[in-house]
């Protein structure tokens, strides 16, 4: 398999994103209404994964990063975050924070690190995903960004 390009996603890749999120279990019911940016990789004509943020000012809520069953373990969860990161600093969000049951140990690897909950900016805390779409067993990691977000802070 080629490696697949990155990019914003567009109007039409909703559906497909939706799609992807819903195989993995991932929250869809906000979508419509949050004010989510999304990034995909895109295989010839078919999305294999998608992450997004969800702006709050200077902080940003991490979300539904997703890869398809067929394209893991080819560092494109890591590519797409790297992506995402370096858009959201472009975008002036200086932290992001996010809320995860199964991707601990890649996001620990890619910087982020667990923090609790109290200590993220209440306009995150705020959202829907914190209120009720994720449970209460998730649990929420935070990376501040800075100039440069492409290494892992942990290296393997």
């Amino acid at each position: 398999m080629s490696a697949p390009g990155i990019r914003p996603a567009v109007p039409g890749d909703r559906a497909a994103i939706r799609a992807l999120l819903d195989q993995a279990s991932l929250p869809v019911d906000d979508l419509d209404d949050a004010p989510v940016r999304f990034w995909v990789a895109e295989h010839g004509s078919r999305l294999t994964g998608a992450v997004g943020f969800e702006p709050y000012g200077a902080a940003a809520l991490l979300r539904s990063l997703v890869v398809a069953p067929e394209a893991r373990g080819q560092g494109l969860g890591s590519a797409l975050v790297t992506t995402l990161e370096r858009e959201a600093r472009a975008a002036g969000i200086g932290q992001l924070v996010l809320l995860t049951q199964t991707a601990r140990p890649l996001f620990e690897h890619l910087g982020y690190a667990v923090s609790p909950r109290e200590t993220v900016p209440a306009a995150v805390r705020a959202s829907a995903e914190f209120r009720h779409l994720c449970p209460a067993s998730a649990v929420c990691m935070t990376r501040h960004l800075t100039a440069d977000t492409r290494a892992p802070r942990n290296p393997p």
